[in-house]
Formats: C-alpha cells, sequence, structure tokens
C-alpha cells in the first residue's frame, strides 16, 4: 500500500512542487544521484572507477512531449560521451537512455533518430549504450526500436523487468550470442493484468528469467540489490559453468555501496547506475517506493517544516 502511495506521489505536480522546494529534499537526493550538472557527474565517474567499479550514467528526464526538448537531451548525452572520452572514462562507462526523454511519445522516428545519433556517438567515444524500460505502454515500442538499432549497433543493452507477466517470454527472445540484458524487478506503478503485484511473485519470476538468461549465449546484467538474489546468481553462474566476467552485477548509485565493494574484491564485475541532473524528482519516488525505511524519515523532515 505504502509503495503504491509513494508511486502515485511521482506523478503529483502539487506534491512535486511541495518536495522540490524543500532544502531536506537536497540531503535524500544526494544519496542516490550524483548531481546536477555533467561536472557532478564526471567527478563521481572518476571516484567509482578508482574502486574498481563500472559505471551506467544516465541523465534524468523522461516523457518528453516537446521536439526541442527531446533534442536537447539527444545533444547532452553527445556531449556527456564526448567528455566520457576525454576524460578517459570510456572503458569503464557506458550510458543509459530512457527513450521517452528523446521523444519516443511524439514520433517512433524521432526517438529512433536521436537513439541512433547517441549510439553513434558512443561507439566514436568507445563506449555502450542501454535503453532503459519504463512502463508497460512502452515495452514493444522500446524492443521493437532496439531491434532495429542493433542492426547498426549490436552492443545495445536492453532491459527487462521480471515483474512483467511477459518478460519470461523477452528473455528467450533476447538471449542470443552478443545480447546485452539487464534484467530488474521494475519500479513502475502497473496493473495486475500485466505485471505481479506480490514480492514473492516477483522473486520467483526473477530467478525464472535469470536461468534463461545464464543458460543463453547472451551476457546477463544482474541489477539487483537484493542479497538472495546476488547469492542465486552466484549460483547459478557457477551451475552453467560461466566464466567470472561473463556476466555482471548492477547496482544503483548510493545503494548498498558496501557490497558493490565487497564483490569488486571478490572478482566479480559491478556496475553502478549513477544518475544525474535536474530532473531527479521522479527518480527519487522510485527509490522511495523500493526502499519504504526511508519514507520515515522524509516524513518527519516534511512535518518539521509545516
Amino acid at each position: 500500500m505504502l509503495r503504491t502511495v509513494i508511486l502515485a506521489a511521482g506523478g503529483n505536480q502539487r506534491v512535486k512542487h511541495m518536495v522540490s522546494t524543500l532544502p531536506v529534499s537536497r540531503d535524500i537526493v544526494r544519496r542516490y544521484v550524483a548531481g546536477e550538472s555533467l561536472a557532478d557527474a564526471v567527478r563521481v565517474g572518476h571516484e567509482l572507477a578508482t574502486d574498481g567499479l563500472q559505471i551506467s550514467f544516465d541523465r534524468l528526464g523522461e516523457d518528453c512531449t516537446d521536439p526541442a526538448q527531446a533534442q536537447a537531451t539527444a545533444s547532452a548525452y553527445v556531449d556527456l560521451l564526448t567528455r566520457l572520452r576525454d576524460e578517459g572514462l570510456t572503458e569503464r562507462a557506458e550510458v543509459s537512455l530512457k527513450l521517452s526523454a528523446v521523444g519516443q511519445a511524439l514520433d517512433e522516428s524521432l526517438a529512433t533518430d536521436h537513439a541512433a545519433a547517441i549510439c553513434a556517438a558512443a561507439a566514436e567515444a568507445g563506449s555502450m549504450v542501454t535503453f532503459d524500460m519504463e512502463d508497460h505502454t512502452t515495452t514493444d515500442s522500446t524492443l521493437g526500436i532496439l531491434t532495429v538499432l542493433r542492426k547498426d549497433f549490436p552492443s545495445i543493452g536492453a532491459v527487462l523487468q521480471a515483474y512483467l507477466r511477459r518478460t519470461e517470454g523477452d528473455c528467450r527472445e533476447l538471449a542470443y550470442e552478443g545480447s546485452r540484458v539487464r534484467l530488474c524487478k521494475g519500479a513502475y506503478k502497473e496493473p495486475e493484468s500485466v505485471a505481479y503485484r506480490h514480492a514473492d511473485d516477483v522473486d520467483r519470476s526473477y530467478v525464472r528469467c535469470l536461468n534463461i538468461l545464464m543458460s543463453n549465449p547472451g551476457r546477463p546484467l544482474i541489477a539487483t540489490h537484493d542479497p538472495r538474489l546476488v547469492a542465486i546468481a552466484g549460483e547459478r553462474a557457477r551451475w552453467h559453468g560461466r566464466a567470472v566476467g561473463s556476466y555482471e552485477f548492477q547496482m544503483l548509485y548510493g545503494i548498498r555501496p558496501d557490497e558493490q565493494r565487497r564483490l569488486v574484491e571478490r572478482g566479480e564485475t559491478v556496475r553502478v547506475y549513477v544518475p544525474y541532473g535536474d530532473e531527479w524528482y521522479g527518480y527519487l519516488m522510485r527509490r522511495l517506493a523500493e526502499r519504504p525505511s526511508n519514507v520515515g524519515f522524509f516524513l518527519r523532515s516534511l512535518a518539521s517544516k509545516s
């Protein structure tokens, strides 16, 4: 119930305004977001690289309905990739892209063109791109654009969400040689008709999908902070005879950093998802929904301001 309330708040403009104007919000945001500027992102990237971690940068923003803004986002990603190359970070860093941020809701062909430009910039910089997945209404469109662009940019990563009932089938379709698939639980409010609603059902779906990815020749990108699923992933890798480095763990910036470093010390590849930019509100709400223990501190801070 609490998770549902938080996710609903993520789309409420009045709540957004209240949260955005409170100084306490920035204290919480700093736990999960590198900062608002490209310079902030690069600084955090260097810090993580020093600790032996890989990085996936996400310039925050989604649901764009303005062609000029879609173009601006695409240009910002090209600038990001150029900066990563100049900073010597492209060996460790890729970028994650929400197609809705580059015009997916306006025109699929527009989003495809912008995504292609970003992929071309990544290839030139010696980096890669992963297409983030959003709510279930965009899944077919996102996978369709992925299929088109993988013809020219085969390294593009896909994201699949274990809470969607369709995801096992999508795993089978995408787990081919050279494919990269990030498997996460999912963090959007979805109807029961398309998504599992109970945590145990989501976990069981995650393991079924993990089995498919680990037993096929693609590269599984295991996006979870759940200690049980991390342990299961390691066991499945050994079961299927996978060499360390033929898969990777992925975790969010600011969540379980000690575990991220422990896995690196064990020889695992770990990639940290690093968001940055001023469009942090929706991202913050999804992180709070995933970790309701943060909500008590947040609500107490709000109450102290009233």
